[in-house]
């Protein structure tokens, strides 16, 4: 027996799927239906609390109450720039934080999320590879940062782009994919999400099977060395089989592709990296997308010149490929996600 002032840790029913609930009111010994009613008390109702869930019986909420918690949590710090680009700092269910953007533009609210608490990747031009990992993110926390903030009601589009590797987090960013565009949740089009990968090989053979959002490629050099050391895991899942499986993945109804390009000044932002990076994606309609580069701490990567950069895009452009430079955005509060759109980028996520 528990000492008295010992408790059960309570389980967040808040990013589970329908499946996960229905095992739960199976365990419980309720009726398969209540699982159901779970799910729209979870995703379609404004509530926050299982005693909100007023079309279940109470002895079942009761029942309920005693291993389960509804699992939303409040951000605990809130910026805004001058742009109108806010950052949130959420708490997640195991006692750490993260943090989550939200990008306005006319008429779109574009909410940028996290799927770890560091990440794994140790990148050069990323702060947040340089803080290392330190635990994954379950579905409830990553669809957390979209339903807590203040512009819930208003987020049009939500890209998986924040701290961390997605697909080093393959089941639980499937599981809120999954929430976010079924009947029995949000009901999004997956036209309205996008997730950022370096590409791992073997989860990404996963993602693109089992969800239908968009996919941007984080690319950043196509040469193979010169991308490895930036890209550590280059290495593993060089970048040429991840282009191998997008080449054999049919993109239809409207799913697209496309590729982040940081510049780095005097380092892949040559004439001959344009070259390059045409050769590399020939053949896979998609676009390519300019970041710049914003030094971080402890790293001697540059910024690339304005003009060099209009000229590489230019460069691009005149030999067929789409490409935009996206504009940067929530400069003064230090943004969550590098990776901030342009209205007419969020017009294509």
């Amino acid at each position: 027996m528990l000492p008295n002032n010992l408790e059960i840790e309570k389980i967040a029913l808040f990013g589970k799927t329908l499946s996960e609930l229905q095992d739960i009111v199976k365990t419980l010994s309720l009726p398969k239906y209540t699982a159901l009613q779970i799910a729209d008390w979870l995703y379609k109702k404004e509530v926050s609390s299982i005693d909100d869930f007023s079309n279940i019986a109470k002895k079942t909420r009761e029942l309920l109450k005693e291993k389960y918690v509804f699992g939303l949590q409040k951000y605990t710090q809130e910026q805004k720039s001058i742009d109108g680009t806010k950052k949130y700092l959420f708490p997640t269910n195991n006692g750490q934080s993260i943090e989550t953007a939200m990008i306005p533009s006319d008429d779109r609210r574009t909410v940028c999320v996290s799927t770890q608490v560091g990440c794994k990747m140790n990148c050069a031009f990323c702060f947040t590879g340089k803080q290392g990992f330190q635990s994954q993110l379950s579905s409830g926390d990553i669809l957390n940062q979209f339903r807590s903030i203040v512009e819930f009601k208003d987020t049009t589009n939500i890209v998986y782009m924040g701290m961390g590797e997605p697909l080093d987090n393959i089941d639980e960013v499937l599981k809120s994919l999954e929430i976010l565009t079924a009947d029995y949740g949000y009901a999004w089009s997956p036209k309205r999400i996008t997730l950022s990968t370096i590409g791992i090989v073997p989860n990404l053979k996963r993602f693109l099977e089992e969800s239908k959002v968009h996919l941007a490629i984080s690319l950043h050099s196509p040469f193979d060395k010169e991308r490895l050391s930036i890209m550590p895991m280059q290495k593993a899942y060089p970048i040429k089989e991840v282009l191998s499986i997008i080449r054999e993945f049919n993109f239809s109804q409207q799913r697209r592709i496309s590729f982040e390009y940081i510049m780095l000044g005097n380092f892949n932002d040559s004439i001959e990296h344009a070259k390059a990076l045409i050769d590399l994606v020939k053949g896979i309609p998609s676009r390519i997308n300019l970041i710049r580069f914003h030094a971080i701490p402890d790293t001697d990567l540059q910024t690339t010149d304005e003009n060099r950069m209009l000229q590489f895009q230019q460069y691009l452009k005149e030999n067929g490929l789409l490409c935009t430079i996206r504009a940067s955005r929530g400069e003064d509060i230090y943004a969550a996600c590098g990776l901030l759109s342009t209205k007419e980028q969020n017009s294509k996520l």
